[in-house]
C-alpha cells in the first residue's frame, strides 16, 4: 500500500490555505506527521479520508485516484482514529464496537472475534460492559483506536493516539499499531516525537501547510548534529539571559547547578560541550531555526 500525493492545495472558503502545494508519497509501514498546531495535519488527514475535497492536486492510494466515483472503494480501506472522538455515550463498549462493525460491514462473528482480539490488545476486556459516558479519556482513546481496526483497513490513519493514555498503555498501543503496519500503511500524526520515535523509519514534518521535510528519522537527526549543546549557568536569571538567545530545550538542577540544554546554528561563545542529538532536539532545530 502506497499513497501518492501530488501538488496538494487546500483554500477554504475564508480564503485561508491549509495545505499549499504539497508533494508527499506515504509507504507501507509506519509513517510519521509531525508539524505545530495549524500546520494542517488535520486538514490533510481530513483529505486522505475523503471527509474533505482537495481545492487542486491529487492523491492516489496504490494507483486509484482520489475522487467521488472511487471514494466507496477508497473508504472501505481506510480506517480513522480523529483526534476529538464521541462514541454512542448510552451504549456499552461491546454494543458500540459491535455497531461501527456493523456499518464497516464487518460479519457479526467476525467482527465479535475482532473486537475481542483488539479489547484485549488494548487492556479494556475488562471494561467491554461499560457504557462510553463513564469510560474516561485515554479509554475512549482505545475504544476509538478499536473502531478503526476493526475493518481490518490497508491504510489506518490516527491522530494523537496515545493522548491521555499513561506510560504502560502507550507502549502497548505502539507495540499495537507497529505489529499491525506489517504488510499495511499507518500514518502517525502527534505532538509526542517520542512515540515517533519508537515506531517510525519515516516521518514527513509539517509547517504552514508545506512539508519542510520528509525522510528517515536517521536523517533528520544528522541534520541537528553540531547544534545542540549543554552548559551550566549561576542562576535562574542567567538562565532567562539563555532563553532569550538560544532555543532551551530543557532545564534541570544537576549536582545543585542548574543546566541547560539549548539548540543554536552556530557554535555559542559561552562555555558549552555538544551533547547527543534526540529527534526532539532535531525537530525543534528542523522547525524553528532552520525554517
Amino acid at each position: 500500500m502506497s499513497i501518492k500525493i501530488k501538488d496538494l492545495t487546500v483554500t477554504f472558503k475564508n480564503k485561508v490555505t491549509a495545505i499549499n502545494h504539497t508533494y508527499l508519497e506515504i509507504p507501507n509501514g509506519v509513517f510519521g506527521l509531525l508539524g505545530e498546531n495549524g500546520a494542517g495535519k488535520t486538514t490533510l488527514m481530513r483529505v486522505l479520508t475523503t471527509v474533505l475535497a482537495p481545492t487542486s492536486g491529487t492523491i492516489s492510494m496504490d494507483g486509484i485516484l482520489y475522487c467521488e466515483e472511487n471514494y466507496p472503494k477508497i473508504q472501505r480501506q481506510i480506517g480513522y482514529l480523529p483526534q476529538e472522538i464521541d462514541l454512542y455515550p448510552g451504549l456499552t463498549v461491546q454494543e458500540c464496537l459491535e455497531y461501527m462493525g456493523d456499518l464497516a460491514g464487518v460479519p457479526k462473528e467476525e467482527c465479535r472475534k475482532r473486537i475481542r482480539y483488539y479489547l484485549e490488545k488494548t487492556s479494556l476486556t475488562e471494561h467491554r460492559k461499560k457504557k462510553m459516558r463513564q469510560l474516561s479519556g485515554g479509554m475512549k482513546r482505545r475504544v476509538g483506536l478499536v473502531q478503526a481496526l476493526l475493518n481490518e483497513p490497508e491504510f489506518l490513519i490516527v491522530d494523537e493516539p496515545t493522548t491521555g493514555l499513561d506510560p504502560e498503555e502507550r507502549i502497548r498501543i505502539r507495540n499495537l499499531l507497529v505489529d499491525f503496519s506489517e504488510n499495511r500503511t499507518v500514518l502517525f500524526s502527534t505532538h509526542v516525537v517520542e512515540d515517533l520515535a519508537a515506531t517510525c523509519n519515516q516521518l514527513a514534518v509539517m509547517k504552514k501547510g508545506k512539508f519542510i521535510y520528509t525522510g528517515s528519522m536517521t536523517e533528520l537527526v544528522e541534520q541537528a548534529q553540531g547544534h545542540v549543546w549543554y552548559c551550566k549557568v549561576a542562576d535562574e536569571s542567567e538562565a532567562r539571559k539563555m532563553e532569550q538567545k538560544y532555543h532551551v530545550s530543557a532545564k534541570q538542577f544537576v549536582n545543585g547547578e542548574l543546566q541547560l540544554k539549548f539548540i543554536s546554528p552556530f557554535r555559542p561563545e559561552i562555555e558549552c560541550r555538544p551533547c547527543e542529538v534526540t529527534l526532539e532536539d532535531a525537530y525543534i532545530y528542523l522547525s524553528n531555526i532552520r525554517n
